[in-house]
């Protein structure tokens, strides 16, 4: 059985990532690239789909593991009866051939180790045609290989990769695999010491450019190092996760594929981006939307492949039993299908958020909102799935609602700010309509509060970004009854759900529930923030804070009644939550701290 979903760490190479336990175990990794199938699926199934273990033969989970300070590099230690063992695992930046690089460091003592390496390509279910060969270890399958270099001798057994040696005290005991497709010559091996110097430096370097210095900077130091690690370097896609299929309820069916590019994450990832100080990566996810988004507006999706690519079909893969037989195992995502209006506005106050940080504009990238424009005057009314993708009916989501009121507000600016040309009178006169619109039919003034959709009688964690948007300022009465409505019927523990399953006859058409999202926990962090009970605000972050696991590491969401990670790891749109709420707060507590120091200072007479 897999481990717990927070006993995972990650290390990646900007193209994709491998998820290692606390037993030394890597149980997940697609190759060559995040959305590719998985050579190490045990995350999904079991040994037998596919792992690498390296660790003390005593077993047992480790004693102790951390990143190197400021990079992706994970080192994870054991004491055992033997002496003091470290495994350090990494993946360099991605040159000439995918590589996973294992150091075995012995720290005093001399102990055992063991190496067992099952490859299973296509998600578990092939195993490879394995050679020996001067030293080398070739493991192929159809269109996939590996190599294998180390200096120990490998043998194999029952279709497994097994090495038993003893390390000592200040002895370091390289493996390298590298991945390479078959038909082709293979490739030259990374020279393990070299590869773990210039990944430090590597990190290192793009972690030093970070303009945060709050007191959240650990926090956000490795939050970001987390984003760029989903960062599909070759197009400045960023995937909302490294994996599928981890379960929003353990022993449930709510279990998608998140190895995509959304576009609704991408105002908030950009933001996260530009307040931190990153502007090329936001410049390339800028430029990856553009091109994904461009044609038919009509014909916009809610999420793309990494390349930009449309179609990523949703399929069944039945040979894995899922995360503690949360069953089915998808991959691919079917809502890539959906209608869900929001992404309009989103991709608008995406580019309009760029506009505003200097990333420089160009002719075509205006015509393309205007014909995005275009398609929403004449459809913001049309019903859709709304932002968590239901599978249910379609309906009149207020969310989708307020941000096709943004896309039209950012192109009204667009003009009054940056002089760009188009018919502002009447795209003032749509953004007014919008807004009466869902003022008049989204707000159940008997509650005090806006509803998920209209006429619903359930909220959404969504409505806490109606004045993060604009569309009403954090004063106004309707905005703090609905934060204090949602707080009131979303809240776990004083975690927030995106909205209660059961609600409106099962809005979301789909069996079961769903834990904590953590994304929105961290909506409600700002907005407690922005009405004014900061207290509040800064306490709930620093719980969310406490629910990363050792690592600084957030899945999607965290179920209250277990204490458990839930959902895919890492997610992505957690850290870029995280990341902006300590923006937000730090500005308020840093300067409440200065006051307090002033207020404490002695009087000079």
């Amino acid at each position: 059985m897999a481990q717990r979903i927070e006993d995972y760490g990650v290390v990646g190479d900007l193209h994709t990532a491998a998820l290692v336990g606390r037993d030394g175990s890597i149980d997940w990794m697609c190759l060559p690239r995040f959305d590719s199938p998985a050579c190490f699926a045990r995350l999904l199934g079991d040994e037998d789909n596919g792992s690498w273990r390296l660790a003390p033969e005593s077993g047992g989970l480790c004693t102790t593991r951390r990143y190197r300070p400021d990079t992706l590099i994970l080192e994870t230690e054991w004491e055992t009866a033997e002496g003091r063992v470290r495994v350090i695992d990494l993946m360099p930046p991605r040159g000439e051939a995918a590589d996973v690089v294992r150091v075995v460091e012995g720290v005093s003592g001399r102990v055992p180790v063991v190496m067992d390496l099952r490859l299973r390509f296509d998600y578990g279910s092939v195993t490879p045609w394995v050679t020996f060969r001067g030293g080398e270890v070739r493991a192929i399958a159809g269109p996939d290989a590996v190599v294998l270099h180390t200096p120990v001798e490998v043998s194999r057994h029952d279709g497994v990769l097994q090495a038993r040696f003893e390390v000592a005290a200040g002895e370091r005991v390289p493996f390298v695999m590298t991945y390479y497709p078959s038909h082709l010559s293979v490739p030259r091996p990374v020279h393990a010491e070299h590869a773990l110097r210039d990944t430090a430096d590597f990190w290192r370097s793009w972690i030093s450019q970070i303009r945060y210095d709050g007191r959240w900077q650990d926090a956000v130091r490795r939050s970001l190092i987390t984003l760029k690690a989903l960062t599909y370097v070759p197009t400045g896609g960023i995937a909302a996760a490294a994996t599928t299929s981890l379960p929003e309820e353990l022993g449930g069916s709510r279990n998608w594929d998140y190895r995509f590019c959304w576009l609704r994450d991408a105002a908030f990832t950009l933001q996260s981006l530009l307040g931190t100080g990153f502007v090329d990566e936001a410049k390339a996810w800028r430029e990856w939307l553009l091109r994904a988004v461009a044609g038919d507006p009509s014909d916009l999706q809610i999420m793309y492949g990494l390349d930009g690519r449309r179609r990523i079909p949703e399929l069944t893969v039945d040979w894995l039993t899922g995360y503690e037989d949360s069953g089915p195992v998808r991959v691919g995502n079917a809502a890539a299908g959906q209608l869900q209006l929001d992404v309009w506005g989103e991709v608008l106050d995406c580019l309009h958020v760029g506009r505003g940080a200097g990333l420089a504009s160009t002719d075509d990238a205006w015509q393309l909102q205007r014909a995005l424009l275009n398609f929403l005057e004449g459809h913001w009314a049309d019903l859709d799935n709304g932002l968590w993708e239901v599978r249910g009916p379609r309906r009149a989501f207020v969310h989708s609602r307020v941000m096709a009121w943004a896309g039209v507000d950012r192109a009204v600016r667009a003009v009054e700010e940056h002089g760009l040309p188009g018919p502002v009178d009447e795209w003032r006169a749509l953004r007014a309509r919008i807004h009466a619109d869902v003022c008049t039919n989204g707000y159940d003034s008997r509650r005090g509060t806006f509803t998920q959709f209209y006429g619903s009688t359930g909220l959404d964690a969504a409505l806490l970004l109606i004045p993060r948007v604009g569309f009403l300022p954090w004063d106004d009465e309707r905005v703090v009854g609905t934060v204090d409505a949602v707080q009131r019927e979303l809240s776990e523990d004083g975690f927030l759900l995106r909205y209660h399953t059961h609600a409106d006859n099962r809005v979301d058409g789909l069996p079961g529930a769903e834990g904590a999202f953590l994304a929105c926990s961290f909506w409600l962090a700002d907005a407690l923030h922005g009405v004014g009970r900061r207290a509040e605000a800064f306490e709930l972050f620093e719980r969310l804070l406490a629910l990363r696991n050792d690592l600084g590491l957030l899945s999607e969401e965290y179920d209250v009644r277990s204490g458990r990670h839930l959902g895919n790891t890492p997610q992505a749109f957690s850290h870029v939550g995280l990341v902006n709420s300590a923006r937000h707060l730090s500005e308020t507590y840093d300067a409440q701290e200065a006051e307090g120091s002033r207020a404490q200072a002695p009087r000079r007479s």
